[in-house]
C-alpha cells in the first residue's frame, strides 16, 4: 500500500497533506510532553507529511531542540523540504530502514493505521528513541460502525487500513513492547474548523456526552483521537 504515497495517489485525495491541522497537533504533543516535563534535545517525525508540525514545535522550542524529518511520499518531501534549516532537517528516506542517530523522541502522528504490516512497523520504531508519542485515530465507533460510509472514506480517501478503540489502540503498543507513560483524548471534530456539516452536527452531542462520560462518549460517538507517550 506504500505505493499511494510514492505516486502522487495521496497528494491527488489529500492535496494539502493535511497541513492545515498542524498547529493544533503540535499543540497536544506539546501538552503531553511539558505534562511529564520530558527534556528533549533531538526529536525526529517518522511520516512527517507537509513538515508543518515539526516546524510548529520548532517555533515553540527555539533553544537547545533539533528536529529532524523522515518521509517517503516525494509529493510530500517537495512540500516540506523549504522548510529545512540549521534546526530543522528533512529526510526522503525510511527512517525504519536506516542507521540513523537516535532520537530523544520519535513522534508517529497519524501514521501506523495506513502501514499494512503496523505490527513490524512499531517493533523497528521502538528502538529508534528513548520516547515515542503516537497520535491514532479512534475510528471505530457505535456511529460509525452503524453507517460504514466514515470508515469506507477512511479507507479509500485518507489510506486508513487499520481501525482502533482506545483499549485495542493501547493493547497493540503494549503487544508491541512498549511501555504507556501517559494518554489522552484529543477532540479534532469539535476543535478543528471545516470538518463537514455531519461533524459540525454531532459536536454538541459530543461535548455533552464527553462531560459525562469520555469514554462511553467516544466509544458511542466517535470523533475522537488517541495521543500516548511511550517508551
Amino acid at each position: 500500500m506504500t505505493q499511494i504515497y510514492e505516486d502522487g495517489t495521496y497528494l491527488v485525495n489529500n492535496p494539502s497533506w493535511h497541513e492545515e491541522d498542524s498547529g493544533w497537533k503540535a499543540e497536544q504533543i506539546i501538552k503531553i510532553i511539558e505534562r511529564n516535563s520530558l527534556v528533549l534535545h533531538k526529536i525526529c517525525e517518522i511520516g512527517s507529511g507537509a513538515g508543518e508540525i515539526l516546524n510548529q514545535l520548532l517555533q515553540y522550542y527555539k533553544d537547545g531542540v533539533f528536529f529532524y524529518g523522515y518521509e517517503i511520499s516525494p509529493q510530500a518531501f517537495e512540500l516540506c523540504k523549504e522548510k529545512s534549516n540549521t534546526k530543522l532537517t528533512f529526510r526522503l528516506s525510511d527512517l525504519l530502514e536506516e542507521d540513523a542517530e537516535h532520537f530523544d523522541l520519535a513522534l508517529a502522528i497519524d501514521v501506523f493505521e495506513h502501514v499494512e504490516d503496523y505490527f513490524g512497523f512499531l517493533r523497528k520504531l521502538k528502538g529508534k528513541a528513548d520516547y515515542k508519542i503516537f497520535h491514532i485515530p479512534l475510528d471505530l465507533s457505535v456511529q460509525t460502525v452503524f453507517r460504514s460510509s466514515p470508515i469506507l472514506k477512511f479507507r479509500n480517501i485518507i489510506g486508513h487500513l487499520h481501525y482502533f478503540t482506545k483499549e485495542t489502540a493501547l493493547a497493540t503498543l503494549r503487544d508491541t513492547g512498549y511501555d504507556i507513560i501517559d494518554y489522552s483524548y484529543t477532540g479534532s471534530s469539535l476543535e478543528l474548523p471545516n470538518r463537514g456539516w455531519k461533524a459540525n452536527l454531532l459536536k454538541l452531542p459530543r461535548k455533552l456526552a464527553f462531560s459525562l462520560h469520555k469514554d462511553l462518549a467516544v466509544r458511542v460517538l466517535g470523533g475522537y483521537s488517541l495521543l500516548v507517550l511511550t517508551k
